[in-house]
Order: structure tokens, then C-alpha cells, then sequence
């Protein structure tokens, strides 16, 4: 993986327990609702295994994901770049929405190549 910076680091981590958040919240949510919770549940699961390789590659911290659950979460975690950048091409620049989604778009780029070097370890 490239070299990434302490800054870079803490705001990737960051960006994915915030969206693991908001994606729990959502969650419950529909769950209360009696709505279809499929999909969420798979891009959550993708979130906590990314969020996951990242902890892994820059703090040695172990996982018990699979490859065959890596390689899942990866695909999902690709999956959600059209629909952010469709999200970010359309906000303001300099908005705080705009910075959000520069730092989930990063990170989500760097869990990737973390996904990428472990899986060719």
C-alpha cells in the first residue's frame, strides 16, 4: 500500500466508523419498519471488514474475516463508488458534505489496496 500519512490514517478510520454508524442507525430502523434489510446488512458487513484490513495493515490489529469474505467485501466496497461520486459531483465545493465524501471516497480507495496487498500476501 502506499505510504499514507498519520492524518490520512485516522481520518479513513474515522470516515468508516462514522458510515458504520450511520449504517447501523439505518438499519435498525428498517428493521423496525419490517423493510427489505439485505442489502444494507451486506455493504455493513463490507464496512466492518474494510474498516477491519485497514486496522489490520497500519495497526497490526488481527481479523477473523476469511478470504472468501474479503474478497466479498471487496467487491461490495467497489460497488459504492458510482453512487458517491454521483453524490459528490453534485455538492458544493468547499461544503462539509463535500469533505465527507472526500474522506469516505479515500478511504474506501485505501481499504481496497489494503484488501488488494493482503490478498496477495
Amino acid at each position: 500500500m502506499e505510504n499514507v500519512s498519520n492524518v490520512d490514517q485516522l481520518e479513513s478510520i474515522k470516515s468508516f466508523q462514522s458510515t458504520i454508524r450511520k449504517s447501523e442507525k439505518a438499519l435498525a430502523q428498517m428493521t423496525q419498519k419490517g423493510a427489505n434489510t439485505t442489502l444494507l446488512k451486506k455493504r455493513l458487513n463490507a464496512l466492518y471488514i474494510g474498516l477491519a484490513m485497514l486496522e489490520n495493515f497500519w495497526n497490526q490489529t488481527p481479523h477473523h474475516f476469511t478470504q472468501e469474505e474479503i474478497a466479498e467485501a471487496r467487491n461490495v466496497l467497489i460497488g459504492l463508488f458510482p453512487s458517491i461520486e454521483k453524490i459528490y459531483v453534485k455538492s458544493k465545493v468547499g461544503s462539509p458534505q463535500r469533505t465527507l465524501l472526500e474522506r469516505r471516497i479515500k478511504a474506501l480507495e485505501l481499504a481496497v489496496q489494503a484488501i488488494d496487498d493482503f490478498s496477495n500476501e
